[in-house]
């Protein structure tokens, strides 16, 4: 009798046990076997991993003897660097090639900035108003004939993302789309960039679209020093009047969420451009400043907006990196000539051939003796005139600053 009452109540158990599993939800509990009394032994679906598979992955930068050890991020690439000194704070994959996304339209904007007149207008053609056939794609809607103001058509670009006003800058630019993006594809090799190849002028999915985060902290950087780019780089608002064939008003807001005023916002973010696409992933390019630190953060293949990546990142640069002034570099570079050269030379004892324009700088980790750095010198191509003489400044490997001197006079031309 005693063991029909323990076996019934095993069955009841079991019921139970059965029936509540039932009502669980799948991926919360399961069974792995049964326990002395011949009930199922129930526990928990172990937790999935909250991060991505890129989360653990150090950053390159943390190989450097004495340099900050970075933070950990979400995304499979990213780069931190001084706007200023170049100096490379924080590098994960770096050179690993990505999809961009909307971060292309940096390039574009600055190209556009470079060249077009801001206060001109331009009409939007045929093929840029109804050149992008994807349904979703980001948009001002603009129509075929419509006038629009070159800083318009900026703003919609870097504010509300506007693919077709790609198009439409593009043409203006170069004449065709095509050759606009050859256009990009040459500055992208003038500013060094090594794993790129644009297609198209905004970003949209394309195989042979691509660049590296690398690329594009160089491209940023880049864009930055150009005062018409930050100007649109920066508004966080913008309204585009009623037009002939567009009755309302357009009221476009910075996508970019760390700027002021935003629901993540940063101190010390200035504006930047986001990107997404399916294949991409969150990409982001921000821009930040704190004291005399100007930097820029590009974060590639991100979850949920890149944002907290990038505040992860500008915290590691803001909390324990200096930049200072390199006050030993002379401001000229002459060359010293013997007596019997007087006969010769035009002008012996004023022999300049180098001058330096700006004060030269290193950005290093906090306490770090300014005077350890190791210099070299080097003559650099310039693309714009005469080669460059610079003087780099490094810590351990690491390139942390240079001084840049300009051609002042040709040794030939000295020559009586």
């Amino acid at each position: 009798m005693k063991n029909k009452i323990i076996k019934c109540l095993k069955k009841s158990v079991c019921g139970i046990l059965c029936a509540a599993m039932a009502f669980l939800p799948a991926s919360s509990v399961f069974a792995t076997g049964y326990d002395e009394t011949g009930a199922p032994i129930v526990t928990a679906t172990p937790t999935p991993d909250p991060h991505t598979e890129f989360y653990n992955q150090a950053p390159s930068t943390d190989n450097i003897p004495g340099w900050p050890q970075g933070p950990k991020i979400e995304g499979e690439s990213a780069i931190l660097v001084d706007m200023i000194t170049g100096t490379v704070l924080y590098s994960k994959n770096a050179d690993k090639v990505q999809y961009p996304a909307s971060i292309t339209k940096i390039m574009t904007a600055l190209l556009a900035a470079e060249h077009l007149d801001m206060k001109g207008k331009l009409v939007m053609s045929e093929s840029a108003a109804h050149g992008i056939t994807i349904s979703d794609s980001s948009s001002i809607y603009a129509d075929t004939g419509e006038e629009l103001t070159m800083e318009q058509a900026m703003m919609a670009v870097m504010l509300q993302s506007a693919n077709e006003m790609t198009l439409a800058l593009a043409e203006e630019t170069s004449g065709s789309v095509k050759k606009f993006v050859e256009l990009m594809n040459l500055k992208a090799r003038l500013l060094g960039c090594t794993g790129t190849h644009f297609n198209n002028p905004n970003g949209l999915p394309d195989e042979l679209h691509y660049t590296t985060a690398s690329d594009m902290a160089k491209i940023a950087r880049a864009a930055w020093f150009n005062p018409t780019f930050r100007k649109f780089a920066t508004t966080a608002y913008y309204e585009i009047p009623p037009t002939n064939k567009f009755a309302e008003t357009r009221y476009l807001l910075n996508h970019h969420k760390m700027m002021k005023g935003n629901t993540r916002a940063y101190d010390g973010v200035l504006g930047g451009k986001t990107g997404y696409t399916d294949a991409a992933g969150n990409t982001l390019v921000t821009y930040a400043r704190r004291g005399n630190l100007y930097l820029v953060s590009v974060v590639m293949k991100s979850v949920n907006g890149a944002y907290s990546d990038t505040a992860a990142l500008l915290d590691y640069g803001f909390n324990n990196f200096t930049r200072s002034a390199v006050k030993t570099e002379p401001s000229e570079v002459s060359i010293s000539c013997l007596p019997c050269e007087k006969y010769i030379l035009k002008d012996y004892k004023n022999s300049v051939l180098f001058y330096r324009i700006q004060l030269p700088s290193v950005t290093l980790p906090n306490g770090t003796d300014i005077n350890t750095l190791k210099k070299s010198r080097k003559f650099k191509k310039n693309p714009a005139g005469l080669p460059l003489l610079e003087i780099t400044y490094s810590f351990n490997g690491q390139q942390t600053g240079f001084a840049r001197y300009y051609q002042k006079t040709l040794l030939s031309d000295l020559l009586i």
